[in-house]
């Protein structure tokens, strides 16, 4: 118990009074910029309990701002004609906020997926101003941002028009208007448009990114060459899969996970084992050669093989599983989401919090009938829910795989 406080006590050492100031500060600057502030201090505000109104946080700063707008305004003399353009402006206001929505609904049909240029199409006519009754004359005219996150709570129509393009329609399609949840669509809004869809890493976030990715491409590139016509369901146009569930592990273990259970089919099965879990890889190419290994064995293929091994997180030590892989893919769905279940009873862990479950399904899992819908079907029963279970769907297509290579990718 006593170690239990002091460790909550050095946890937040960093917050006590003497350094109030500095981290209102800084706080202040994540509301108006994320990429603003150093990437643990980003991490940690993101992190912060809430309530679900969070995501519509509003710095004292540009409170002040707002209040001291007022108080001019009331000793301005207003024009005879004040209120018939009082009325012209909030007809287009609410013109521009139909226009933000339009662009959360529909900007990823606009977005630049292809680095090739190849596929042309045009872009809807709902991301256009004119389509509001918008003109060029009104892209200097100042109009509330409404639910927009852009640090400020007014702007000009050219501002909120850059911002949406930047957001929405550059190199990452992002469609999430069709989620229920209300606080999951604003998740969505605020890590999206406050950043402008492409979030600022360290120097050393960089580094260790293009390490995660240097590891997944060059086993590949061993195993291809070392093995011509094996079979082995390889990663190549994936890799990016390495670094993300890397970040899935360790934020999930900062936020107090204990064990990750991951399900997968045979694309990429090899490489996560030795890149993810440090899976020996003298191991894997014994396997390669027909090697026979001292002990008990599965017997079974190598693309279909478990795994478990510990990996230390900001939040301390996590244990992974890998989920031993049988001939129907999907049937590990549910083995995996039992084993969670069984995991999370032992733990006592009703919130579903200290165990993870992480499902990576084939190509076009995601159709409307199967055991993958099944599944989700069942996933907020009584007695069969685990939480949440992060679903990553494997692109087989070879222009996705294309687009994965240049680091383009779709969030769906």
């Amino acid at each position: 118990m006593q170690e239990s406080v002091m460790q909550r006590m050095w946890d937040s050492a960093h917050l006590s009074g003497g350094n109030a100031a500095y981290v209102e500060e800084l706080y202040e600057l994540y509301l108006h910029d994320p990429n603003a502030v150093p990437e643990e201090w980003r991490t940690y505000f993101q992190k912060l309990p809430t309530d679900g109104s969070a995501a519509t946080d509003v710095s004292h700063s540009t409170i002040r701002d707002h209040f001291v707008l007022l108080a001019k305004n009331q000793r301005r003399v207003q024009p005879v004609s004040a209120g018939s353009v009082s009325s012209e402006h909030e007809k287009k206001q609410v013109e521009v906020l139909r226009l933000i929505q339009a662009y959360r609904m529909r900007g990823h049909q606009a977005a630049q997926l292809d680095p090739l240029g190849l596929w042309q199409r045009p872009a809807p006519a709902d991301l256009v101003i004119n389509h509001y009754g918008l003109t060029d004359a009104d892209l200097d005219t100042t109009f509330r941002t409404g639910g927009l996150h852009l640090g400020k709570e007014e702007a000009t129509l050219r501002e909120i028009r850059d911002a949406l393009q930047q957001t929405y329609c550059r190199t990452i399609g992002a469609e999430f208007t069709h989620i229920v949840d209300s606080e999951q669509r604003s998740w969505f809004q605020q890590r999206l448009e406050s950043v402008r869809g492409r979030p600022q890493f360290s120097a050393d976030v960089q580094s260790h990114l293009l390490e995660r990715l240097t590891a997944a491409e060059g086993l590949e590139k061993y195993l291809g060459t070392k093995y011509p016509g094996t079979k082995r369901f390889g990663l190549e146009g994936g890799e990016s899969l390495i670094p993300l569930l890397d970040e899935v592990i360790q934020r999930s273990g900062s936020y107090g996970t204990k064990e990750v259970v991951i399900g997968m089919a045979h694309r990429g099965r090899l490489n996560v084992l030795v890149n993810t879990f440090g899976k020996n890889p003298r191991d894997l190419f014994d396997e390669f050669e027909g090697k026979k290994t001292a002990g008990l064995s599965s017997g079974d293929v190598k693309y279909h093989q478990g795994f478990s091994s510990n990996v230390m997180t900001a939040g301390g030590e996590v244990h992974l599983a890998m989920a031993f892989n049988p001939s129907h893919l999907e049937i590990v769905s549910p083995v995996v989401e039992g084993s969670v279940r069984a995991r999370q009873d032992r733990r006592n862990d009703a919130s579903g919090e200290k165990v993870l479950p992480v499902s990576l399904h084939g190509d076009a899992a995601f159709a409307g009938q199967g055991v993958v819908m099944e599944t989700f079907q069942m996933s907020q029963t009584r007695g069969f829910k685990t939480g949440g279970t992060i679903h990553i769907e494997e692109i087989q297509d070879q222009v996705e795989l294309a687009l994965m290579r240049s680091g383009e990718q779709k969030v769906a």
